[in-house]
């Protein structure tokens, strides 16, 4: 007598499943962009035969990577068997507001790849593992490999870019006679303070070449003549005197000494009754799913930084001399990290 296997509920191990083929969607999102297919459906739906013929791809193969992404809403197929944008799939277009493209390039990238595969050292050890598999830092390493720091750069340049309109809808910056954006790079959201606030005058400070497109930038912004530009390294001496000193993406970078000397470094150049301003992701306290959770095992692997919660925030300051007075979120991840001096 032949005895049949007990049905089970096995909802939670497909659940599971299908989080752990997530590499496998990050390469068919990568290779999409890649090819540009996102692009060519701009002016409407497409067959996979003439989707293929326009990026020089097999029909097939791009049929079946298309099928497969239409099942996670990147990308969607009409009943008459052609294949259209969904909200998802547009953001894969190069010219997309708040593209993503540029991350899907980075994420399909060997060099990258490569990295992943040690996170395992790294949480064994709790050291980053990049210094150990490259023989020196990251920076070191983007300079010795300029190809892999352009699309890391870019893939990141957007992402913060994409994050300038929430902060400036969140956060009202023109109470400020002077807002000095460190290590802001080209200072997008520094332009878009400007703009913004009439009435403020910015400080962009930060490395010569890393500014070297910066007046293109505030001068076709209009707002050029309100803006300075002051050259320094990550824990050099800041410029004086302002009323907003604000750390982008920075922070998170460093580590736990190198932040606080920072930050020192703010609490001595601020101006009486000035404003810190650090621009980060605020780790929740909870299951909450957020994307600075997966940044943070990003910086744990690379650098061995880390994000932080609040709490952490309110410790992190008080070393540096300043009280946190608020978190500001935005309709993006990212939340304005509010301090005074104290």
């Amino acid at each position: 007598m032949s005895v049949l296997p007990e049905v089970r509920d096995q909802s939670d191990s497909y659940s599971l499943l299908h989080l752990i083929q997530g590499a496998v969607i990050t390469q068919a999102i990568s290779v999409a962009a890649r090819l540009g297919i996102a692009d060519v459906l701009a002016d409407g739906p497409l067959s996979a035969q003439d989707i293929a013929a326009r990026v020089g791809s097999d029909t097939t193969a791009t049929h079946r990577v298309l099928r497969a992404l239409a099942g996670h809403g990147v990308f969607a197929v009409r009943p008459d068997g052609r294949y259209e944008h969904t909200p998802l799939s547009d953001k894969l277009r190069e010219d997309a507001p708040d593209s993503m493209r540029g991350f899907a390039l980075l994420m399909n990238h060997p060099t990258l790849w490569e990295e992943w595969g040690h996170l395992y050292d790294t949480v064994e050890t709790g050291e980053a593992n990049l210094p150990k598999l490259r023989g020196m830092g990251a920076l070191d390493f983007f300079h010795a490999n300029p190809g892999y720091a352009r699309v890391f750069f870019q893939a990141f340049g957007g992402l913060s870019a994409s994050e300038t309109a929430p902060i400036l809808a969140a956060y009202d910056f023109s109470r400020f006679g002077t807002v000095v954006d460190v290590i802001a790079g080209r200072g997008n959201l520094l332009a878009g303070i400007l703009q913004q606030a009439p009435d403020v005058k910015g400080v962009l400070y930060d490395s010569e070449i890393a500014t070297v497109d910066s007046p293109a930038l505030f001068e076709g912004a209009g707002v050029a003549d309100r803006l300075t530009i002051e050259h320094g390294g990550y824990l050099g001496k800041l410029p004086s005197g302002g009323d907003a000193y604000i750390f982008k993406h920075i922070i998170h970078d460093f580590s736990e000494a190198d932040a606080v000397t920072a930050l020192r470094n703010a609490r001595e150049a601020i101006a009486p009754g000035g404003k810190l301003l650090v621009v980060e992701y605020v780790i929740p306290e909870n299951n909450e799913k957020h994307l600075g959770k997966t940044i943070d095992l990003w910086l744990m692997l690379m650098l061995g930084a880390q994000e932080r919660t609040r709490a952490e925030y309110t410790e992190l300051l008080a070393k540096a001399g300043f009280e946190l007075t608020r978190v500001v979120p935005t309709s993006a991840p990212i939340s304005v990290i509010e301090g005074i001096p104290v």
